[in-house]
């Protein structure tokens, strides 16, 4: 009985198609060094803790993550899984990514208002154009 046999293990065209990727972004996320599955001969293994790295890159990727900023925190646990440290560097990533996501949504209102003003005015010179033309 080996090591596989007490859990279950994944190919990796299941996680692919379990989270709705390509088994290269699977490989891509291992080259950065964010999961490093088992391998028996020529192919890899993936553990249960596999998957939950793969789900955690994903949903600190929707959140606007870089994968960088993925591995400081994967790599935090790696060294002392003091969940302490891990959730300390979590709620600053996450404050200056709101900080920057609260800019450009301030920036986007700003362009939002910009645009209603060119569209108000385009709307009025075109109406007196019309007027012109009809009178």
């Amino acid at each position: 009985m080996n090591k596989y046999d007490e859990e279950q293990t994944y190919a990796i065209g299941e996680l692919a198609r379990e989270f709705d990727i390509t088994p290269r972004s699977i490989r891509f996320y291992e080259e950065q060094g964010l999961m490093s599955p088992s391998r028996t001969g020529q192919n890899r293994v993936y553990l249960n803790k596999d998957r939950v790295r793969l789900k955690l890159i994903l949903r600190g990727k929707r959140l606007g993550f870089s994968l960088a900023e993925v591995k400081t925190l994967f790599d935090m646990y790696d060294t002392n899984p003091n969940s302490a440290v891990q959730l300390e560097a979590m709620l600053e990533m996450t404050e200056q990514k709101r900080a920057v996501l609260k800019q450009q949504l301030e920036d986007i209102q700003m362009l939002m208002t910009e645009l209603d003003d060119v569209e108000a005015r385009c709307r009025e010179e075109l109406a007196e154009l019309k007027r012109g033309k009809i009178a």
